[in-house]
């Protein structure tokens, strides 16, 4: 323990002292999590995907999983860690403006020195992780990834001797066992076109080094891919397929490395993807948009902001907006103006404003929450590939290129309230997994952890400030649950305001199983007067 932050060393002391991490009945004896950044569950077949394909038979498909928004790889990473919402876990974005870190601009939410920063004054998450709970419990842990994503399921600084090391894009804590992977792997390697070849490098680090005396009771492995080559080169392009097909070859390489050590069949592997995604269709520049309309807005203040002037993030598919002061006037003036705007699909303000929903709506009401959130309009346009769900994306050029695949090279974003970019990939096969089943039981990123601690037999913890973990055990999947049907609610939320041009209108799908939220997708529309009139 003497490896946590302090804050959340003192809650994990609590909890053992109230005996809350107690062993309870599991098959598995190990749990290998393995995340395929921004892989969308329709490409998953057996021509993609042997690999998978073969768990899903093996296993359990869920059908209905969802990424928290906002639909992107810091704020999942977040919720895959700890089990709980982004307002909890205080990670909503994967840039955030935290002025007490950067007085002037947005800060890297999975950077090393932000954490550190924040750690040195409390705590950097709101709740403890898995890997930290179960570092708590005597397990050892291994987290390896292509990306610094990883820093958010496991940031202690350690001592050289300590048993579970993190891996992170070609990096480690301890740091001095970096040196016994390079001198087998070699140096971690360049970004070209593609990550394939980093996402190979640390599967080697996890299954070889981290894996060589024995395998420990949970280990994460998250490939960059194919988030990398979506992005670059488009959803379904042959340098996207490319990457997928190297990711199956990433998971053949963990199995094929369980099966050697004996314990394939003691061990429950989840494969899992952060978000889904979806094909540019045209920018949008807020900044100038809101300038033009005379606001003082920019993307980095030059000193000290005055009342009222406007910090954007733009974030692909979605956007944050803080209004210096809250001055509430502003941040009015400039929900007015957006909802007249045809770029935009749903807003969310901190005071839950006219024709807005409140922040709280998406669990997004951090301690650090912008003043105003936004999703961009998406349609569900098939590209030239075949896949569908097309977006606005933030940034580039003066004004709106809606309609414009054919100025973004086709290539793709996600972060938005599509159903493209909430639906994600999430797939489970072992010992405690029922065989060749598909659930259409709705469930979500933030479910993960808490299964995983059910798995290796450790409760929730729980001290005075209650449950750490959101998200349910997803029983309806395992073989040994007696668990009830679930209890399903669906709803959809509605907002309006009616502006001197016209009324806009947006909604907001939200599903809960047992108490436990999901979104499901989400957009809006301005009607000019002349569209809206009866």
């Amino acid at each position: 323990m003497a490896t946590l932050p302090g804050l959340m060393r003192v809650l994990l002391t609590l909890c053992l002292l109230c005996g809350a991490l107690n062993l309870s009945h599991a098959a598995a004896r190990h749990v290998v999590v393995v995340v395929w950044d921004g892989m969308r569950p329709d490409f998953v077949t057996e021509r993609n995907t042997p690999t998978l394909h073969g768990l899903v038979r093996r296993g359990v498909f869920f059908r209905n999983n969802h990424s928290v928004f906002l639909s992107s790889t810091e704020v999942n990473g977040a919720t895959l860690a700890t089990g709980a919402y982004p307002q909890r876990n205080g990670v909503i974005g994967n840039r955030e403006f935290r002025p007490d870190i950067d007085p002037l601009k947005a800060i890297r939410t999975e950077s090393l020195e932000a954490m550190r920063h924040r750690d040195a004054h409390g705590h950097y998450l709101g709740v403890p992780t898995l890997a930290e709970l179960l570092q708590a419990r005597g397990h050892r842990t291994a987290i390896a990834g292509s990306k610094p994503v990883v820093l958010l399921h496991d940031r202690s600084d350690r001592p050289e001797t300590a048993g579970s090391v993190n891996v992170f894009e070609g990096r480690t804590l301890p740091t001095n066992a970096l040196a016994g992977i390079t001198r087998v792997l070699g140096a971690f390697p360049e970004s070209g076109d593609t990550k394939t070849n980093r996402d190979l490098w640390t599967t080697h680090a996890l299954i070889g080094t981290l894996w060589e005396k024995d395998v420990p009771a949970f280990s994460l492995l998250w490939l960059a891919e194919p988030d990398s080559s979506q992005h670059t080169s488009g959803i379904g392009s042959e340098r996207s397929m490319e990457s997928i097909r190297n990711s199956d070859r990433a998971l053949a390489l963990v199995i094929d490395a369980l099966k050697r050590k004996g314990v394939y069949d003691k061990t429950d592997i989840i494969v899992v993807s952060d978000h889904g995604f979806s094909t540019i269709d045209g920018h949008i520049n807020i900044v100038a948009r809101l300038q033009e309309a005379g606001f003082n807005a920019s993307r980095e203040f030059k000193g000290k902001p005055a009342k009222g002037d406007v910090l954007v993030i733009g974030l692909g598919g979605s956007v944050l907006i803080y209004v210096a002061e809250h001055d509430q006037k502003t941040i009015q003036r400039i929900a007015d103006f957006l909802q007249t705007e045809s770029y935009i699909g749903v807003l969310f303000t901190d005071e839950g404003l006219k024709g807005t929903f409140p922040l709280e709506e998406a669990s997004i009401d951090s301690a650090d929450a912008p003043d105003i959130a936004v999703s961009l309009r998406w349609t569900p346009q098939v590209n030239q590939h075949g896949a569908a769900g097309s977006v606005i994306a933030e940034g580039g050029g003066t004004g709106t290129s809606g309609s414009g695949q054919s100025g973004t090279s086709l290539r793709g974003t996600h972060v938005s309230l599509s159903p493209y970019d909430l639906h994600n990939t999430l797939i489970a096969a072992g010992p405690d997994f029922r065989e060749g089943f598909a659930s259409d039981t709705p469930s979500g990123n933030v479910d993960v952890a808490p299964t995983i601690l059910h798995l290796l037999g450790v409760k929730q913890p729980r001290s005075l400030f209650g449950r750490s973990m959101d998200g349910r055990v997803l029983f309806e999947a395992l073989k040994s649950s007696d668990a009830k049907p679930p209890r399903i609610k669906r709803r959809e939320l509605r907002a309006s305001a009616k502006h001197p041009g016209g009324e806009w209108t947006q909604k907001l799908s939200v599903v809960e199983v047992n108490g436990v939220r999901y979104l499901v997708e989400g957009n809006g529309e301005f009607k000019p007067a002349a569209q809206s009139a009866p």
